[in-house]
């Protein structure tokens, strides 16, 4: 017994990804017949994976790393599950097995076994050959896949049974029929048990085909102690409404897995609402060698897309959906409702093989935001931290007054790079194509492939909790001297090149040049290393932070789909109403000078008061720096500036005299979009009083919401101007709508005011047809030598729409003049001048 306690704590001298699979303190494998128990102490996660795959090895399974739990305090990673490679239904080849064991860590750091299920559904068998029990790297699929299996002695073929009778090695089991009817012997009941869910799969799809119908799987629900599946839904193949072809049959078998790990059929119903086909046959006799081997084989392809059969050819698998059906359903009606109020509400469902996948929505007011603040976004992916009833995401922004605005929402089906494409391709077509200059999203391999190929040209950033979380694991395998020199070559580091000398230093004192988590992270530098996120704009959002959840914990991914919507709106209208508190207090409030610079003066004008005293606490930050040009060519030149008693804080400050650039290397203002306090002291030293326009981001001003002409001339197309119009105009209607519909006075006021605006659009529509139509042909018709009036009288609104509708000479004589019209929207006036 003490063997394998040995192991484990002589294990911790090896290097990170070194294992030794073929001794153990002087044992061979097959000597070590220690057993994983409850309450069993490791120093690492990894140590308890060791040990648990050596113990698969000589009982005869494979094992994968299952869910994992995070820290609410810190996101480091709580406890891990180590499961059987046959658990879940994701694959042909896996059978629901509930074997696993789960370890936790300790305030001590250690990890101890709190869960172990040692008993499996399937066949067990001792393996020949020696593997490691860490998996190798996958090899490259050749063309003719049969040819390799064969060669492997784990591999079983499946044997012809007469009469459809299981095979002996219990892998495929078939629903006994009686003898020349093909009648079952016994039909779905409330009751019924069976040894696995694959085997009820199994019943139900043979029950199903003897009546004349198809099934699918549905829903499945977790245990929200371990994760595990606790019960699953077979339902009619025309449940639902997500297809033409389906009628919402509400027909299906429902099974609950019990303490014995036996599985139980708790619900069921029969009755269909759609005509019945032909009996089918479950087995057909044509069943060719070429998908006759057992789920061996298919684990071999596990990852490689390639696990169900057609007429002997390998095709990719289905797609795994972690949305209920129910959600659906529930998310169609909430979105034609919407679409009835909003007319900019958008939503778009991506459909695979005729079924309903991932989900994408944003109402108009969250399409207008992404047009003024969809330079930076967040896409929020937490669900994934514990056991989720819905894979719900969300794009997040920040708004002018630094709070998080919702840009767009998300059900992801899958976690692939096919469902993180479709999802990105579907934001382009609901923002009119505007990609963002940044996204913070988590170091997933899928959501990587996915920003590559879809936003090309956008910095990809790490979530600081999740990189934080992944990066304390493996420091916590490290001594305090190589914790330290790697925080100072992270955090210290001025330039690449400082980077890169430190880097190699660090992993050749530390002999971890062949680590595979820190060559990992060296290819991927540029979305963790704070030196390649300065001169990318990410809204001032810290490096080593993240923005809030937008919803809290008011709406999560346990969230279930009675009370999503209601929370959803809630929750929604709860930061809206914290947004039109900040306008409002931008707007009336102001904030105290504390310097008579003019720039402050300036900035007070322009900025909300969010962004204001940012800009106010590096003002007065400011005169703690002295600033040396230390370099002069014609018009540019280079400043040093540094903080007064601290000779180590330094930055340089590049500045041209003949377009007022001016670029820092601390990147304060390419990072954030507000100048720094190293810039402003070098605006000091050269006396200049006002900040140039192209430093004042519009996006953090007081009126970034109407931005309609800055964009109009930064180029772009019609089409796009008119929906920024639209959205704008919009919203500016619905707040004095909201405004007016508070009381009867209120409702009053507002509707004259409206209506005395649309008198004053319509005014000037008709005054332009006026002149464009009628004047001109009346011009035509007068004599050239007829003598003009001295005075010219304005055309009255009923002449010009008399002239206009009946297409009549006017009904008073005067030259023609010409119009100069007021820019204040709120005002038009008309001037005369004599020709």
């Amino acid at each position: 017994m003490t063997a394998p306690v040995t192991f484990v704590l002589a294990s911790k001298a090896y290097p990170v990804g070194m294992v030794r699979a073929t001794d153990v303190n002087g044992m061979d494998e097959a000597e070590f017949g220690f057993e994983p128990h409850v309450g069993l102490e490791f120093d690492s996660a990894d140590d308890a994976r060791e040990l648990y795959s050596l113990y698969a090895k000589r009982m005869g399974f494979k094992i994968r790393t299952g869910q994992l739990y995070r820290s609410r305090t810190d996101g480091s990673v709580a406890s891990r599950r180590f499961v059987c490679s046959k658990e879940g239904f994701q694959l042909n080849s896996r059978s629901g097995c509930p074997a696993f064991i789960r370890v936790q860590r300790r305030d001590t750091g250690k990890w101890v076994i709190d869960h172990f299920l040692k008993d499996h559904n399937h066949d067990l068998e001792h393996m020949d050959e020696k593997c490691p029990p860490f998996m190798q790297p996958k090899t490259p699929i050749v063309k003719n896949l049969m040819t390799d299996v064969a060669h492997k002695p784990k591999v079983k073929w499946l044997e012809e049974v007469e009469g459809g009778q299981p095979c002996t090695s219990g892998v495929i089991k078939r629903v006994k029929r009686e003898g020349d009817g093909g009648r079952f012997q016994d039909e779905p009941r409330v009751g019924l048990e069976f040894n696995s869910a694959n085997e009820a799969h199994e019943f139900y799809h043979a029950y199903a085909a003897n009546k004349g119908f198809r099934i699918r799987i549905g829903q499945l629900f977790r245990s929200k102690l371990d994760g595990s599946i606790t019960s699953r839904r077979f339902v009619c193949s025309k449940e639902g409404y997500q297809h033409p072809s389906r009628v919402g049959c509400g027909a299906y078998m429902r099974i609950k897995r019990q303490d014995s790990g036996r599985w139980v059929v708790d619900r069921l119903k029969k009755d269909h609402n759609h005509e019945l086909g032909a009996q089918m046959e479950t087995h057909k006799k044509s069943f060719n060698v070429s998908n006759k081997f057992i789920a061996e084989a298919s684990d071999e392809l596990e990852n490689k897309n390639l696990v169900t059969m057609c007429n002997g050819n390998f095709v990719k698998r289905c797609r795994e959906n972690c949305i209920g059906s129910d959600w659906y359903s529930m998310l169609f009606e909430y979105f034609q409702s919407k679409q009835a109020e909003d007319t900019g509400f958008f939503y778009a469902v991506e459909v695979n093989d005729g079924n309903c996948m991932s989900i994408f929505w944003a109402d108009g007011r969250s399409r207008y935001s992404c047009s003024q603040f969809g330079d930076t976004i967040v896409l929020d992916t937490s669900y994934k931290n514990s056991v989720y009833l819905v894979p719900f995401a969300t794009f997040v922004g920040v708004n002018h007054h630094r709070q998080p605005v919702l840009l767009a929402c998300a059900l992801i089906a899958e976690e692939s790079k096919e469902s993180y494409s479709w999802l990105f391709k579907t934001w382009l077509r609901a923002m009119s194509g505007r990609c963002p200059l940044s996204i913070i999203a988590d170091h997933d391999t899928a959501i990587q492939q996915a920003i590559l190929e879809v936003f090309p040209g956008t910095h990809h950033r790490f979530s600081s909790w999740q990189f934080k979380a992944k990066e304390s694991d493996f420091l916590s395998l490290m001594d305090n001297g190589f914790k330290c020199e790697y925080e100072n070559c992270v955090i210290q580091s001025q330039t690449s090149d400082e980077f890169d000398i430190a880097w190699n230093t660090l992993l050749n004192r530390y002999d971890l040049k062949e680590n595979v988590w820190l060559t990992e992270m060296y290819k991927m530098r540029a979305s963790w290393v704070p030196l390649f996120l300065r001169g990318t704009f990410f809204a001032g959002i810290p490096i080593n932070e993240s923005i809030d959840s937008f919803f809290v914990t008011l709406l999560n991914a346990q969230t279930p789909v009675s009370e999503f919507v209601s929370r959803y709106e809630r929750g929604l209208e709860r930061r809206r109403e914290d947004e039109r508190k900040e306008d409002f207090n931008s707007f009336n409030l102001q904030a105290f000078l504390q310097t008579k610079e003019p720039v402050e003066e300036q900035c007070r004008r322009l900025y909300t008061l969010t962004v204001f005293k940012i800009f106010q606490k590096e003002l007065l930050q400011s005169y703690s720096y002295l600033g040396l040009k230390i370099c002069e060519e014609g018009s540019a030149s280079r400043y040093l500036v540094r903080r007064c008693g601290n000779e180590y804080e330094k930055n340089i400050v590049a500045f041209c005299a003949s377009n007022l650039n001016v670029g820092c290397s601390c990147q304060m203002f390419e990072f954030e979009g507000v100048l720094c306090r190293h810039i402003l002291r070098v605006f000091q030293i050269l006396d200049v009083r006002e900040i140039p326009p192209h430093f004042i981001l519009h996006r953090w001003t007081r009126n970034a919401e109407y931005g309609i002409i800055r964009d109009v001339e930064s180029g772009g197309t019609s089409q796009e101007f008119r929906n920024l119009m639209l959205w704008s105009l919009r919203e500016t209607a619905c707040k004095y709508i909201e405004a007016g519909a508070a009381s009867i006075e209120k409702y009053k006021l507002a509707y004259e005011i409206m209506r005395e605006g649309g008198r004053k659009l319509c005014w000037q529509r008709y005054l332009g047809m006026y002149f464009s139509t009628s004047w001109w042909l009346w011009w035509c018709r007068r004599g050239v030598d007829e003598e003009e009036p001295d005075d010219f009288p304005l055309p009255t609104q009923q002449a010009i729409s008399a002239s206009i509708l009946h297409s009549v000479s006017p009904p008073i004589s005067f030259s023609p003049f010409t119009l100069s019209f007021s820019t204040s929207p709120c005002e038009e006036s008309a001037e005369s001048t004599k020709q």
